[in-house]
């Protein structure tokens, strides 16, 4: 599939590269064509318009512009065509076969005999027309003719050039599409294998929980006549593995949610101590359950603008998570103060630690270090991920240093409103 598109991708970025080829370099060959002939064609629309006689014979012009190339002929009313400057005779003598076909108003470019001439028939306006009194010769347009063999061929050059060289860059212009492609398709690629992998992940999850349901009911329904008494091990089984599952599946919600970026926060101005202080109160009964000392040093009054329901889950994923990995004996910390114009979270534990390659992949979807004691503790390895989301649409950073053997502590940073902003919003918490 990804062979394909990256295939389709090439094809694409190699066209578009060659139509920007093309029209540069129709551009360019216009724009020069237009600055050989133009200044060309200025002289002798000059000539032609300044021609004129007076007592039968040529006026200067005004503003000469010498020009080997240009030649002034004149036609008369009856056809004939006549060269005014009879010092460049020879190189016209045929003349009348070059301009046969030229119109009044013209501008053309004709090849004859390996030249190339550019030609302009102008009509002659002035009065007096008769050039030569003893030849009777009534001039009716003017004839400019100029000789552009180099400016043809220079253009030819460039047209070959860019022929060539099109030709040439053929195979540039494919890497360079196959290599834009191959990069565009990195991200594509990587978003695919996350969600192989994402689909993977949970469809084995959900297997484990229902694998367990569909086991233990099966085994109620071998033996009917047992009461509730006797298979209550297994309801609470059940009722267990169902309770993982509906975590799970909450967990999976609040993913797809924030990926699709539907799960818009409620943001108002809440105290942060109170929050934390309420979910340090829950984990009051798992400090003696488990024999886990917790500490817990809150600053008063630490206010910042957020989502209670939002920052009170990720306090108990992070909490959940210290207990969860600390052996009876061990110190849960948590501390709660503003530092450097934030709102600081720091909930530090003396359990197992993380193992240094895993530090950078503990906030994957999924990724437990020790997958067995996770799962048994009811983990689901989504805890992580979804807290960093939580404190990233806060505008939050989240942190971890852990020594394996010595424990782990997560450190969130809250960032506090300015005053302004923040008067403003805990007027509208009021409300």
């Amino acid at each position: 599939m990804f062979q394909r598109t990256l295939t389709q991708l090439t094809v694409i970025n190699s066209f578009v590269f060659f139509i920007i080829y093309f029209l540069s370099t129709s551009i360019l060959y216009g724009y020069l064509s237009y600055r050989l002939f133009d200044r060309i064609d200025e002289a002798m629309r000059l000539h032609a318009s300044e021609f004129r006689l007076a007592n039968g014979q040529v006026v200067p012009l005004e503003n000469p512009i010498f020009d080997p190339r240009i030649f002034v002929l004149i036609r008369s009313t009856d056809g004939r065509t006549l060269n005014p400057i009879p010092f460049r005779e020879n190189e016209l003598k045929n003349i009348d076969e070059i301009t046969a076909a030229s119109e009044v108003g013209e501008l053309k470019t004709e090849e004859y005999e390996g030249h190339i001439y550019r030609m302009m028939r102008w009509p002659y306006t002035y009065q007096e027309n008769i050039y030569g009194k003893a030849a009777n010769f009534q001039i009716e347009s003017i004839i400019v003719i100029s000789i552009v063999d180099s400016e043809v061929q220079l253009l030819s050059n460039f047209l070959w050039l860019i022929v060539s060289g099109g030709i040439i860059s053929v195979f540039g212009i494919i890497l360079a599409g196959f290599l834009l492609a191959k990069r565009a398709m990195f991200p594509i690629q990587e978003a695919w294998e996350k969600q192989q992998q994402f689909v993977s992940d949970v469809s084995h999850e959900l297997r484990s929980p229902l694998t367990g349901i569909y086991s233990n009911a099966e085994l109620m329904l071998r033996y009917p006549d047992k009461s509730i008494r006797d298979e209550c091990h297994r309801i609470n089984t059940i009722m267990q593995e169902s309770k993982r599952m509906t975590k799970l599946i909450a967990s999976l919600l609040t993913l797809a949610r924030s990926d699709s970026g539907k799960s818009d926060l409620s943001l108002v101005v809440i105290n942060l101590s109170d929050v934390v202080n309420e979910v340090i109160s829950h984990f009051e009964v798992f400090k003696e359950l488990n024999h886990i000392s917790l500490v817990a040093k809150i600053e008063a009054n630490v206010e910042v603008v957020g989502d209670k329901d939002r920052l009170h889950q990720l306090m108990v994923i992070l909490l959940d998570n210290a207990f969860k990995f600390t052996s009876a004996g061990g110190q849960v910390t948590v501390d709660c103060y503003i530092a450097n114009k934030n709102a600081i979270i720091s909930v530090r534990d003396t359990g197992v630690g993380i193992v240094p390659e895993n530090i950078s992949r503990i906030f994957d979807r999924f990724f437990r270090g020790d997958k067995s004691r996770s799962r048994n503790s009811g983990g689901t390895g989504l805890g992580l991920a979804i807290a960093k989301w939580i404190v990233e649409k806060h505008g939050g950073k989240i942190d971890v240093k852990s020594a394996l053997g010595k424990g782990t502590n997560f450190i969130v940073s809250l960032p506090i409103p300015k005053k302004t902003s923040y008067i403003g919003t805990k007027e509208a918490a009021k409300k």
